[in-house]
């Protein structure tokens, strides 16, 4: 899937965990990647969020979908510094699954919290 993915590839993202049900996603961010405020740009805190969660998911040959989710922005970033996404799986049960995403600077410092619900289709990703 990533190797197929413009966008992310376009953000800078780098897979550093690529695990059934938990992944690690990193991006630094880079001037034209600022808001108005010459904060981190919430829509990409949530692409690198949504970046880890659909690695999580994608654990077969099947394409797994987001179905819907949310994020709280809890601290705020600029540019320069390096935002790591945790995507951890939290149960899947038939074809929809829950998984929770933790991304943190590189303080440690938690930057946002973000859950996504998975839906498992029927089309192979091969």
């Amino acid at each position: 899937m990533m190797r197929r993915d413009a966008a992310s590839a376009m953000l800078g993202m780098t897979v550093d965990v690529d695990e059934p049900g938990r992944a690690v996603v990193s991006m630094t961010v880079r001037d034209d990647m600022l808001n108005g405020f010459a904060i981190t740009h919430g829509g990409l805190v949530f692409a690198l969020a949504d970046t880890a969660f659909a690695i999580a998911c994608n654990e077969d040959e099947r394409v797994t979908v987001a179905s819907g989710a949310d994020i709280a922005f809890l601290k705020s970033t600029g540019a320069g510094q390096v935002l790591t996404a945790t995507a951890v799986r939290r149960v899947v049960s038939g074809r929809t699954g829950l998984y929770d995403v933790t991304v943190r600077d590189e303080t440690g410092d938690v930057v946002a919290e973000f859950r996504g619900r998975s839906m498992t289709t029927n089309r192979s990703s091969g």
